[in-house]
């Protein structure tokens, strides 16, 4: 796919072809091609994102470990949401669902692909590779890298002095609530996330939160902001003194034993996008997510601190309690998890219908990759359908 070394910048789309499973697939991707939120199909997109962008390669497992199959499950013919029965299958093919695998206990109880997927095949992450900065936290700042979480961002970044980051800590920056004006309205043209794409494309993130400007006083609300996840990414460079991809390849992947390489995209100055950038198999996406539900535990091995992956999957702030993020809204946020109901599960949530789902209580780890065309085409549940997919994982679990 990519001749690199572990880390190497790579340009897939400069290559001239690139082999796939499926037969040869013309490196003719660019960015502005995509034109995400357009109502257009991105399943090709989607798969293909490493030919897009610059990208680094995070190589397997030095012993990739299959995941165990267990007892075999059908999903649920249908569910309840709103009070209102729904057909699963029906909602699978309207979310444009490329792939879903159940976990039972950490074996695979389900697994199924479609519109041309398959178990090999990398699909991007968009935002769920924020719980996975997390969790970087996390282990930087048991290996005394970050002294504390209470510390403002700038005693380590101070190139953020005079920017909405000055002075504010990194347990604030977990939770969103650093005051920086922004908007992540994804069907608002004019919207600053509009900016975050654009920088990709041979400019530089960190300038984006070098220049930004705080609106409103940290910790008295959560704003949901990619910035404030590129500010970690920024954080873990900084302190470790390595890329995030090899950070997130030392850390997490080489030890959980994943069993596929994965690709991080960069900007122009070789920074990847913290934010929402890694391309990972649905398998090792299960793999994130049974490592959550172990309390960071793998085959024996502690690789994020057990304390860690507590506090970070629970609310630990008022304004970021289940019910308090929106009116009506009844997801919490902890440490880059969201928090559905408040009943224990999280998970960690992409654009397009990316998930990693985590029921602690009914040992259940479900991922789901999609590329639903109709994503924020408006602002509420019709457009981003995350409720939903609540009520589907639940109904899974409890079949499970």
């Amino acid at each position: 796919m990519a001749a690199s070394l572990d880390g190497e910048i790579v340009d897939l789309a400069a290559l001239s072809r690139r082999r796939t499973r499926r037969g040869t697939v013309a490196a003719r991707w660019t960015s502005r091609r995509i034109g995400l939120f357009n109502g257009k199909p991105q399943v090709e997109a989607f798969r293909n994102m490493a030919t897009i962008r610059p990208c680094r390669v995070l190589r397997r497992s030095d012993r990739p470990v299959p995941l165990a199959r267990g007892a075999q499950a059908g999903l649920p013919a249908g569910y309840r949401f709103r009070e209102q029965p729904c057909v699963t299958e029906a909602f699978l093919a309207d979310t444009e669902t490329v792939g879903l695998i159940a976990l039972k206990d950490g074996r695979v109880a389900f697994e199924r692909y479609w519109l041309g997927q398959d178990a090999t095949m990398p699909w991007t992450s968009f935002s769920v590779v924020k719980s996975m900065v997390s969790a970087l936290i996390g282990i930087a700042l048991h290996d005394g890298l970050i002294a504390d979480i209470g510390r403002a961002v700038t005693d380590y970044l101070p190139e953020l002095k005079g920017s909405a980051f000055d002075g504010v800590s990194i347990k604030t920056v977990l939770e969103m609530s650093s005051g920086m004006r922004w908007n992540e309205n994804y069907s608002d043209p004019e919207a600053e996330i509009t900016r975050y794409g654009q920088e990709m494309d041979g400019g530089s993130l960190d300038r984006i939160a070098v220049g930004s400007v705080r609106e409103y006083p940290p910790d008295t609300q959560f704003r949901y902001n990619s910035m404030e996840t590129h500010v970690l990414g920024m954080l873990l460079v900084r302190v470790a003194q390595a890329s995030l991809s090899d950070l997130l390849r030392e850390k997490i992947w080489n030890p959980c034993g994943m069993e596929d390489d994965a690709f991080f995209s960069v900007d122009g100055k070789g920074m990847e996008a913290a934010a929402g950038g890694l391309c990972a198999t649905l398998r090792d996406y299960a793999r994130f997510g049974q490592l959550y539900l172990e309390e960071g535990a793998h085959d024996g091995r502690q690789v994020v601190p057990a304390a860690w992956v507590r506090t970070s999957t629970r609310a630990n702030a008022p304004h970021v309690a289940p019910g308090a993020l929106f009116p009506g809204y009844p997801f919490g946020y902890g440490y880059q998890w969201w928090l559905p109901d408040g009943s224990g599960t999280f998970c960690a949530i992409g654009i397009y219908n990316q998930f990693i789902y985590v029921d602690p209580a009914r040992r259940v780890v479900i991922a789901k990759n999609s590329a639903n065309r109709n994503y924020a085409r408006s602002y509420d549940e019709a457009g981003y359908r995350e409720l939903e997919h609540m009520a589907l994982f639940r109904a899974i679990a409890e079949a499970l």
